[in-house]
């Protein structure tokens, strides 16, 4: 398929700037990739739209204020936004300025720390603080929200740009899908005989990276930490065996789940995945998907064609649209079920 095969037209008053007024009530798009079945809700109405036994499987990665200000020793202004963390005081970094730092160079940030450039790597800079580099920036470092937002970050998205069940520091973007829950819907869907269980993938600046191949086969998508354990493996298991379904929630637990199971028995993980998902992909663990709207031409835009199938999700971005759904970071959800042929038929992972 070519790039362009992944463009919708989107008028820019629906890229939302702030969270919706409570987490749960963000709107919901069904969508049945076998007739393309379209039916609106909001989010709140999850649990009924899903059974019990099924298992919701969530990315319990944990945002850090990754954007900081300061100067290089000539005095010019910098920004300084951490793409990862590397070590305990390194990291690779964007750096926004009037004039590219060069290696070696010194610089100074807010609270008194400095850093070293130690290196580049294509857009990234490799940086070497003199101080704990993920205490400095929890400290002293702001929530780094998504290009599309319009505006400097306010004290509540410090908390809204987080899901409820965080607890692993290391992503510089939020898994935008889990941002729907609150305690009250995950207790409703406990309470229906559906569980939850986490795995983690570090979201990196590359989500936000446009594909720019024309023939989409030849993108080389960024490399992010994906942790899947022995327990959830377990679990995975045990709904399957019991007939239940895993319902992803958000597209990077779709890439970890499916990095863990590309062998055909989903196993234990922990290292880099580069998995890249378009139309033709063949799911092996994934039954349903939960996920926001997203960018034309992203990748995370092909994932979804490949789970529901083309044709339907340009149809239900144009259904999206029409009806003034919000889209992106602070939007509203879907609830994907896959096109026939997407999936791997088997009872057990």
């Amino acid at each position: 398929m070519r790039l362009s095969d992944f463009d919708y037209d989107l008028p820019p008053e629906l890229i939302a700037q702030a969270p919706a007024s409570e987490r749960a009530a963000s709107r919901l798009l069904q969508v049945a990739g076998g007739q393309c079945r379209l039916d609106d809700h909001i989010f709140a109405d999850l649990p009924s739209l899903l059974e019990p036994g099924d298992l919701l499987v969530v990315n319990d990665t944990r945002v850090i204020p990754a954007r900081v200000h300061g100067r290089k020793s000539s005095g010019g202004r910098i920004e300084m936004l951490l793409e990862r963390l590397t070590g305990p005081r390194t990291g690779m970094a964007q750096l926004r300025a009037s004039r590219a730092p060069r290696v070696g160079a010194q610089l100074s940030f807010a609270g008194g720390a400095t850093a070293v450039v130690a290196g580049r790597h294509g857009a990234l800079f490799e940086l070497r603080f003199d101080c704990d580099l993920a205490a400095y920036l929890e400290q002293h470092g702001e929530v780094p929200l998504p290009p599309y937002i319009d505006r400097p970050p306010r004290d509540e998205d410090a908390q809204r740009y987080q899901t409820v069940y965080a607890q692993h520091p290391g992503a510089v973007a939020a898994p935008t899908a889990g941002l729907h829950f609150d305690a009250g819907l995950l207790a409703a869907l406990e309470e229906r005989g559906i569980g939850h269980a986490s795995l983690t993938l570090h979201v990196g600046l590359g989500t936000f990276a446009p594909v720019r191949c024309d023939d989409i086969r030849e993108h080389r998508l960024h490399a992010e930490v994906a942790i899947v354990g022995d327990s959830l493996c377990e679990r995975v298991a045990d709904t399957k065996a019991r007939g239940g379904r895993v319902v992803a929630v958000g597209t990077t637990a779709v890439r970890a789940l499916e990095t863990a199971g590309q062998h055909g028995a989903l196993e234990p993980y922990t290292g880099e995945t580069r998995l890249f998902i378009y139309p033709g992909f063949k799911f092996r663990v994934v039954d349903a998907l939960v996920t926001n709207f997203h960018l034309p031409r992203s990748s995370l835009l092909m994932l979804v064609a490949a789970f529901v199938g083309h044709t339907c999700m340009l149809s239900a971005y144009r259904h999206a649209v029409m009806m003034r759904y919000r889209f992106f970071s602070y939007g509203d959800a879907m609830l994907v079920w896959p096109a026939p042929g997407a999936r791997v038929q088997t009872n057990a992972i």
